[in-house]
């Protein structure tokens, strides 16, 4: 049993490089657990992009609507308990701890009948579905996915709502190498009967997407043809668009999250939202939506973490992220250079993400993530900038507080900083720029 919340952190870390696929684990636990998820009303949501801000804001519109809300959402941004949220507030230590003890006996059981034991992830997946179901009691849950979804952990539950948002090319060596295969894993969170929300428009995920939903005698609704956005404004600080679905038109929508992508993605969220009141009766008012929508936040999501000078965080690690990054920028700013402080990951496409930014960039920084063994090198990002554009000006630093320091330092004030290229560089050194 464990005594502190870094003794229970440091069991937990040291299972983290060990991904299991599969649910037996899973399911033999939540036997022993007398089944806790049935207790709860999920809105479980997949995808490659956007589900992590659809899930912000279903879940910000449900807490504007006096609903207790609980949202499991990761990675985390900021500190670790950020992806455990009741109405908006962090899982505490205590609790955490609580369930994480809770579960160990039944760990132990598993161990000495010879069985696989619980991922890092499973056991964080457990040790939310306990603290919802037998302490915080929320009326609904939010339900991010952790990866894929046919084998992920959290599929074990049986949710009221299923919401798919973007599905692009990511990790391809645990989902699948084209569009269809990984949509595929994706779409088999659909369950028998269970209402869809489909939030973006990939022909070729789009075909598996509603093959499953018919398959399960699933109902689906479909950006672009079940539920629209129209009127669309951008600002530097909003923007506004007004949403139709086959059941009725709701004006003067508003959102702080930035980028045209955040249209089908708000779109989805009130697709969502306009389920539970068609299936559920959920009693949310149009000013509540309005409320919650715009007061939607999401770290480290195209974040404007200065005006004077400019300085965005976003962090984007896929093709179809860095695309939407580079068309939010060309939409939404003007100034003299660009500099371009980054670091990403050797698993993904590094060469496809670089073509996209390297166009924008005026100057680039590279560097690395200390905590990621993944991380390529700041040499290496350099070595492959310069393959791709012999003449860009490009500092390399091994150490990314050295690299923030620099770019702070030649960044003038008519100049935009941009900080993008991996989830794990983001959260290391935001820190560096919000107190």
């Amino acid at each position: 049993m464990f005594q502190t919340i870094d003794e229970a952190l440091n069991y937990l870390h040291a299972k983290k490089d060990q991904i299991k696929f599969g649910l037996q684990r899973m399911e033999w636990m939540l036997d022993r657990l007398n089944h806790p998820e049935r207790r709860l009303k999920f809105i479980h949501i997949a995808g490659t992009n956007g589900k992590g801000s659809t899930a912000a804001m279903i879940a910000s519109v449900l807490k504007a609507a006096g609903y207790d809300t609980g949202l499991f959402a990761s990675p985390h941004l900021v500190k670790w308990n950020d992806e455990i949220q009741i109405n908006g507030q962090p899982i505490s230590d205590e609790s955490f701890l609580r369930w994480l003890n809770h579960l160990m006996p039944f760990v132990k059981e598993m161990e000495e009948q010879g069985l696989d034991t619980p991922s890092y992830y499973e056991l964080w997946t457990l040790i939310v579905i306990c603290y919802f179901a037998y302490e915080a009691y929320p009326d609904f849950v939010v339900w991010e996915t952790l990866l894929g979804g046919r084998l992920d952990a959290t599929n074990v539950v049986y949710p009221i709502v299923t919401v798919i948002t973007q599905i692009g090319m990511d990790h391809k060596e645990l989902l699948g190498d084209t569009v269809s295969e990984i949509a595929k894993e994706k779409a088999a969170i659909i369950k028998p009967g269970v209402p869809v929300v489909r939030g973006a428009k990939n022909p070729e995920a789009q075909k598996v997407i509603i093959q499953e939903a018919e398959t399960k005698n699933s109902p689906i609704y479909i950006i672009n043809k079940d539920f629209h956005v129209q009127s669309q404004q951008q600002s530097s600080s909003e923007q506004k668009f007004e949403f139709s679905n086959v059941f009725r038109t709701i004006s003067e929508l508003a959102i702080q999250l930035m980028g045209r992508h955040r249209f089908d993605n708000a779109a989805t969220a009130v697709m969502t939202l306009e389920v539970l009141r068609q299936y559920y009766a959920a009693l949310i008012d149009d000013d509540q939506l309005r409320l919650g929508l715009y007061d939607t936040t999401w770290p480290g999501r195209l974040e404007k973490v200065s005006d004077y000078p400019l300085i965005l965080l976003d962090a984007a690690h896929n093709f179809d992220g860095v695309r939407a990054l580079t068309t939010a920028i060309q939409d939404l700013y003007t100034y003299d250079r660009l500099l371009l402080l980054t670091a990403m990951m050797r698993d993904k496409e590094v060469d496809a993400m670089l073509g996209q930014l390297l166009p924008l960039a005026d100057e680039v920084i590279a560097t690395q993530v200390s905590s990621q063994e993944r991380s390529l090198l700041a040499d290496e990002i350099s070595q492959k900038i310069k393959q791709l554009q012999p003449n860009q000006n490009v500092q390399a630093f091994s150490d990314a507080e050295r690299a923030v320091e620099y770019a702070k330092r030649v960044q003038k004030d008519g100049d935009l900083l941009l900080v993008t290229g991996s989830l794990y560089f983001i959260s290391e050194i935001r820190p560096l720029f919000v107190e």
